[in-house]
């Protein structure tokens, strides 16, 4: 109803319109058209004028034919009076005709004017026509958007609706989560107190069981002093020779106290072992040896090869290789790619035979390590979650989820029956695989591109330029070191005192793990990072360093010389993300940006 009031209006308008242009147009053009038709009443008179002149003259001379004489004279006055009023009158033709042109050239004029408007009242008409359509075209589209907005206001006030019944349940099990993190602070506050209570009681008897058996023992030594015993042979006794008895004739004082038997010695009592776990959970060592979850070091390889040339260069994964590592027995080479697929190749002759694959992560890979026996594949992913596979059947073990992030960097601890995993989300997570769940947490402050464990610390490198120590023992951080750039890589020397890191300015350092300072600094002429996971290596021994760069060339530096030993640059067409050395230290892998693995060596 209001559409059609509103289109009445406008065709009304435009009515009212046409209209007054019509009087303005009719109004101008009035007095100069009643001007031409006077024009041409004047003119019509003019001519009857003049045929009546014409017609009056020739009577006059019919009649001057006939008395010239009487009327002579009347004839000259007539004829001058005759040629006086035709002059007058030739003047006023002249000046009708020039008036006449000129109304002509105004009509002509006018004319031209009326058919131009009507040309633009037809190109008006047909705007208005397309204006109309537009019109209902745009009232269609409106009627369709007023549609639409209340569909999109009932939905956003069931959004609305929802959402406030979302929040006002997330209230309650925020309240309740709390509720049920103060009590369990409280049970472990109470259980500590306890537990603290128990080791009190259980130390004091062992002081008050020490202190009487050594009452005990001091009060039979006494009795055994004042009362001497016949001497009787006897493994326990101390017994003099029969010449010393006979020559003496008596018992010696060092002899009677001889006489007492030896008494078992008893180890003393071990206490209440600390039970808190630290940051990374380590067993407590006790005062009669050390931890049994220890491992030992690797010993450093006797026969390393300097690679001289790329042996096979073969298409690893459908897509861009992240990850490389060799099993510790070198027979084996695990690669890892963004197709998300850890793949195993064994290695024969020099060439890379595909073994198998190991499925089951949903994102990319981004590192892979080897437990010691080479049974066990640990590898992490970027759908935030690291996993675990024996290598013998290629089945899935373990399923590490709990970052909020890319998983970048996960490695065994030196027991192996512990995880370290860093993650973009700036958290180091340990997981006990015993028991599948994570133990600890730590907030790093800043994403954790790459992790490395000795006995005691774990290494962590950082997107802030930083390299983090973190202590197992006293849960913090115990030393920090700033680099020049992102940290990308770290790598540990066979017997673990030295640290390799490689960072975004270029530049490949060795650090000493017992001073913590940079020890080395290694670069070279068209060496550059290519990523912020770009991964090195040290040699089995620890002699040599070996890097990829951002142009597809290997570098390999000297350790003990610091100079640069060899670039090889005839294996790749892009930039190397990770690199690793055999243990046999016979060859050198390489995987890059492309699909193509490449396996190095001297030979």
């Amino acid at each position: 109803m209001a559409g059609r009031r509103v289109e009445c209006l406008w065709k009304h308008h435009v009515m009212e319109q046409l209209k007054q242009r019509d009087r303005v147009q009719c109004q101008a053009f009035e007095e100069i058209i009643h001007q031409y038709n006077r024009l041409l009443e004047r003119s019509d008179l003019q001519v009857v004028f003049s045929e009546r002149l014409q017609t009056e003259k020739y009577e006059h001379q019919n009649r001057h034919d006939l008395s010239p004489g009487v009327e002579g004279s009347r004839s000259d006055s007539l004829q001058q009076e005759m040629a006086q009023m035709r002059i007058k009158h030739q003047e006023e033709l002249t000046e009708l005709h020039k008036k006449r042109g000129e109304l002509a050239q105004s009509v002509i004029e006018l004319n031209n004017q009326i058919q131009q408007k009507d040309k633009e009242i037809q190109s008006n008409e047909a705007k208005m026509q397309e204006y109309q359509h537009q019109i209902s075209h745009l009232e269609g589209e409106c009627r369709d958007l007023r549609n639409s907005l209340a569909d999109l206001e009932r939905a956003n006030q069931t959004l609305r609706d929802e959402y406030d019944a979302l929040q006002i349940t997330f209230s309650a099990l925020e309240e309740k989560l709390r509720k049920t993190t103060e009590d369990n602070q409280e049970l472990v506050t109470r259980w500590m107190a306890e537990k603290a209570q128990e080791a009190n009681k259980l130390n004091a008897e062992n002081e008050k069981d020490t202190r009487r058996r050594q009452a005990k023992l001091q009060k039979d030594l006494a009795d055994a002093a004042k009362e001497p015993l016949p001497i009787e042979p006897d493994d326990d006794i101390e017994v003099l020779s029969e010449d010393a008895g006979k020559a003496t004739g008596e018992t010696s004082p060092s002899r009677q106290t001889s006489r007492t038997p030896r008494r078992a010695s008893q180890p003393p009592p071990a206490g209440l072992l600390d039970s808190i776990s630290n940051i990374f959970g380590r067993r407590s060592v006790n005062s009669f040896g050390s931890s049994p979850e220890s491992a030992e070091v690797p010993s450093a390889c006797a026969d390393v090869r300097v690679p001289s040339t790329a042996l096979h260069i073969f298409d690893a994964h459908d897509g861009e290789v992240n990850a490389v590592r060799f099993s510790p027995g070198s027979r084996l080479l695990a690669t890892g790619g963004m197709d998300r697929r850890v793949k195993l190749w064994e290695v024969v002759s020099g060439r890379c035979e595909p073994k198998g694959a190991l499925t089951g992560s949903n994102a990319g890979i981004t590192s892979i390590e080897f437990d010691s026996a080479g049974s066990y594949l640990l590898a992490a992913s970027n759908d935030f979650a690291s996993r675990i596979w024996t290598v013998d059947d290629f089945r899935l073990r373990h399923t590490l989820t709990g970052h909020s992030g890319k998983v970048l960097s996960a490695r065994f601890l030196l027991d192996y029956t512990r995880i370290v995993s860093g993650s973009y989300d700036r958290t180091l997570k340990l997981w006990d695989l015993r028991s599948k769940v994570c133990m600890k947490t730590v907030f790093a402050g800043s994403s954790c591109n790459d992790i490395v464990c000795t006995e005691q610390c774990v290494m962590s490198g950082h997107f802030d330029k930083k390299i983090r120590f973190w202590d197992i023992r006293s849960e913090s951080i115990v030393h920090e070191l700033e680099l020049l750039g992102r940290v990308t890589s770290l790598d540990l020397n066979h017997d673990r005192t030295e640290l390799l890191s490689c960072s975004r300015d270029d530049l490949v350092k060795i650090i000493d793990l017992r001073s913590n300072a940079v020890r080395q600094t290694f670069n070279a002429q068209g060496f550059k990072c290519g990523s912020d996971f770009t991964r090195v290596t040290f040699s089995p021994d620890g002699s040599y360093v070996a890097a990829g760069s951002a142009d597809g060339v290997l570098y390999i530096w000297n350790v003990l010389t610091g100079k640069l030993d060899k670039t090889l640059d005839n294996g790749h067409s892009s930039a190397i993300n990770s690199v690793s050395w055999s243990p046999s230290g016979v060859y050198v892998a390489s995987v890059g940006k492309g699909n193509k693995a490449v396996l190095w060596s001297d030979m």
